[in-house]
């Protein structure tokens, strides 16, 4: 723990504590998912295609739902092609729209670690209340929005696109 700080040394010092959490926690799910031969920025991808509508989603509806922004979704996904996680698909409505879909192994490690990633989630914040996390959530939210939100579902976008 740090000593206490002043009103205006709070924000930096907030800023800091929120960066030293953050490496933390995803550094944990980075060695998670080292063990399956993936990369935490795959795992956001094969979350993405799991809850996307079955017809697939385009590489901008991808882009739009990742946690941490990459610079090249087409480059990421040609990987994740690469290494059979994923596939592509020319729209039957509009061939220029190319769709991504899990494959079969992709798909299978996504379940495989929806157990240890709930489990990994649990641990890391098992020091904190219900109350406090709701509490963490709510603001955390505030500081992304820059109001008052109710739930995280106001920040994803609805629907995959196909522009």
């Amino acid at each position: 723990m740090s000593a206490p700080t002043d009103d205006s040394t709070l924000p930096r010092e907030t800023f800091r504590n929120l960066i030293r959490v953050q490496e933390r926690l995803t550094g944990e799910f980075a060695l998670l998912f080292r063990e399956y031969g993936i990369s935490p920025t795959q795992y956001n991808v094969m979350r993405i295609l799991q809850n996307a509508p079955s017809e697939g989603a385009p590489c901008q509806y991808i882009g739009s739902h990742l946690l941490t922004k990459v610079p090249d979704v087409t480059r990421l996904i040609d990987r994740m092609v690469a290494s059979d996680l994923v596939r592509r698909e020319r729209s039957e409505r509009d061939r220029r729209i190319v769709k991504v879909h899990l494959t079969g192994k992709g798909k299978d490690i996504y379940l495989r670690l929806e157990a240890p990633v709930d489990d990994l989630h649990k641990s890391q914040l098992a020091g904190l209340s219900r109350e406090q996390m709701q509490t963490l959530n709510h603001a955390l939210l505030q500081v992304l929005t820059g109001s008052d939100v109710r739930s995280s579902e106001e920040l994803v976008p609805s629907g995959p696109k196909e522009n």
